[in-house]
This record gives C-alpha cells, sequence and structure tokens, in this order.
C-alpha cells in the first residue's frame, strides 16, 4: 500500500532533473541546409530549317553550300538541309506546301503562283540573281544573227520553262512577231542535245545551264550565239529566297541569321570562286570542278555582282525597279491581278548594309 506513492514521488523528481538539465543545457546550434542545386542553363535553341535549291548542286549553288560546310549557319543557331531541286516551280510548291520551311526559286515563277493561288503566297526576302539569266540560244550556223531571225523558226523548252513563258515579254522588247514561233516541247535535259543535233533553231534556258550544257554536246564556244533577256531592256530580277509570311513571322530571329550567313557565303565565293568550288566537290563529288569554276564565275559577273549590287549590297533591290518588273511578269503570264511590291518582297530580314556588300577586288 506504501509503494504507489513512492513512485510518483519519484517521477516528479526526475521530471525536475531532467527540465533542470535542459535549462542548463548550451544552445543547440542548427546548421543550414545546403542550397539547393540550381538546374542547369538551358541548351541555346537550335532551329531547324529544310531549304530547297532551285536546281542541281552547281558552281552557283556556292554560297549555300559555304554557309552549311564553314559553319556560318550553325553561328546563328540553325541547324539547315540543303536539298537539290528540280525547277523553281517545283521549289516554290515545295515550300507553299510546307515540305520545306524555306527556298530558292525563280522570283517570277512566285509572282505567277502567288497570284494563282493567294491563300499559299510566299514572299522572297533575299535576292541572289540580280538579273535574270534567261537567255535564248542559238547557234551560228543557223544563221539566226539577231532575235528578229527567230520567226519562222522552232525553239525548243519545256512547258513550264520560265524563259519560254515569258518569251512574248522579250518578243515585244526586240520586235518579233511571237506568233511568228514554232514551240517544240522537250524535258529539260534535252534541250541542248536537240539544238546541237540540229533538231530546233533555237532553245531557251537559264544561260549558265545553256552555256555549258552545249559545251558539253561537243558545241565550239565561238558557234553558240545567246540572247540574253537582260540584255534587251527587260528589268526582270532572277532567283530569291523565299518562304511563307507565316514562317517569316514566327521565326524572325532565325531567318535573320539565316540571311546572315547566307551573306557571308556569297562574299567567299566572290572573294575565292575556286575555294568555293572544292568546297562543292566534298558535297557532290561527281561535278567537274572546272566546268562548274568557269559557271560560278559567270553566274558572279552577269548575275551576283551588278552595278546595283555593289552599290546596294547583296540581297537588296531596287524596288521602282522591281515595280516595272513585276507589271511585266504580269504582262507576260498574262495574270488578273498585279501584287503590290511588299507581297512580293520584304528587306526586314536582311542585315545591315555594311556587313552584306561585296569584297574588295
Amino acid at each position: 500500500m506504501f509503494s504507489r506513492p513512492s513512485v510518483i514521488r519519484l517521477s516528479i523528481v526526475g521530471l525536475a532533473a531532467a527540465l533542470s538539465l535542459s535549462a542548463c543545457a548550451p544552445p543547440r546550434t542548427v546548421t543550414p541546409a545546403a542550397p539547393a542545386e540550381q538546374p542547369a542553363a538551358a541548351p541555346p535553341k537550335i532551329t531547324h530549317i529544310r531549304f530547297a535549291l532551285d536546281w542541281a548542286i552547281e558552281g552557283p549553288s556556292a554560297p549555300f553550300l559555304i554557309a552549311l560546310d564553314k559553319g556560318y549557319f550553325a553561328e546563328e543557331g540553325l541547324s539547315v538541309v540543303i536539298d537539290r531541286g528540280t525547277g523553281s516551280a517545283g521549289t516554290v510548291t515545295k515550300v507553299a506546301s510546307g515540305a520545306y520551311e524555306m527556298g530558292y526559286a525563280d522570283i517570277n515563277s512566285m509572282i505567277e503562283f502567288n497570284v494563282k493561288n493567294p491563300d499559299k503566297a510566299l514572299l522572297a526576302i533575299a535576292m541572289v540573281y540580280n538579273t535574270a539569266p534567261m537567255t535564248v540560244f542559238t547557234l551560228k550556223d543557223k544563221n539566226i544573227a539577231s532575235p528578229k531571225d527567230l520567226e519562222g523558226k522552232k525553239i525548243g523548252a519545256p512547258a513550264g520553262d520560265a524563259g519560254r513563258r515569258l518569251f512574248p515579254l522579250f518578243a515585244k522588247a526586240t520586235g518579233i512577231d511571237k506568233d511568228k514561233v514554232e514551240w517544240v516541247t522537250m524535258e529539260p535535259a534535252l534541250r541542248e542535245p536537240t539544238l546541237a543535233k540540229g533538231e530546233v533553231d533555237a532553245i531557251t534556258a537559264f544561260y549558265a545551264s545553256g552555256w555549258f550544257g552545249l559545251l558539253r554536246n561537243k558545241v565550239a564556244p565561238e558557234n553558240i550565239v545567246a540572247f540574253m533577256y537582260k540584255d534587251v531592256g527587260l528589268p526582270l530580277y532572277g532567283n530569291a529566297v523565299m518562304a511563307s509570311p507565316k514562317f517569316l513571322q514566327e521565326n524572325e530571329a532565325a531567318v535573320k541569321g539565316f540571311l546572315k550567313a547566307l551573306a557571308r557565303g556569297w562574299q567567299d565565293a566572290l572573294a575565292d570562286p575556286a575555294a568555293a568550288i572544292e568546297i562543292l566537290k566534298r558535297r557532290e563529288p561527281l561535278i567537274d570542278g572546272e566546268i562548274e569554276l568557269q559557271r560560278l564565275k559567270m553566274v558572279i559577273e552577269n548575275h551576283f555582282l551588278t552595278d546595283e549590287v555593289k552599290q546596294n549590297g547583296f540581297g537588296a533591290v531596287d524596288k521602282d525597279r522591281l515595280s516595272e518588273a513585276v507589271k511585266m511578269v504580269v504582262e507576260g503570264f498574262e495574270l488578273p491581278e498585279t501584287p503590290s511590291i511588299d507581297a512580293v518582297f520584304t528587306d526586314k530580314y536582311l542585315p545591315a548594309k555594311e556587313t552584306r556588300m561585296p569584297p574588295a577586288q
């Protein structure tokens, strides 16, 4: 009966002692937790661009391949894939369909497409061929000394060839009755062989393509006669870089980076054409380096480096000239309406003028 209070008393004493010891204990040191590890910085955004050329990889393709080979696109945060084309009309369609984000094609073909397909219209953002390369080729032994002599003759070309489609403009500028010319439709690869064999009297082709195509078919240079559209007063422009307005708006920084890199590639091609062709050969080992070097030099002289380009730099246009050219294209293609200049070309994405001037000669 006396054990129970004893137990209670001991418990109280023990509790008091514990509280006393706790009060006398030094304050407890709390070590702060290590700061949480910061997440790694996000990698820089890479924009992937599928790019379609107008035709096969040849000397004039050098600015694009240089920018790719030397890492100029990569420096702008771009992952670019470049594919050959099968003609300007096809490239325009590929870009408009979304199969490619950007492309390189004849601006005149783009204008025609835009008018006929306003819901899929593209916009040119950098002019590369400052003059149109469309040309009528014939041979001296055909006795065609002037464009007027083409009347009553057979001219060969694919149905969709730009030179053929715009021949009415050439005819008007040179006084030809276009209805007195007979057209023979053929595949692009058959143009030069057909003329060399004498099966037609003339063909239409891009200047550098037709010239070297005839040389490959054993036609002597002195036997080639070329009537270039640019030399008869036609203000037409040629190939340009283009994309859909939607892609341009959503990828402004990437597009500007693309053109900045391309301007560098263009400058390198002009500064050292031989080195440019070596880069092409790494991509296309079977090309004839000597022919492609001559082709590139010919395009530089006639289309890449005109007086207008020397004044305004790579990629730009003269808006008054472009306005006149658009009206001519509408007339030549017999289009139902004339698009505004702003619906055809913009310089918004071009780099600063001082960064896209030709290299010092």
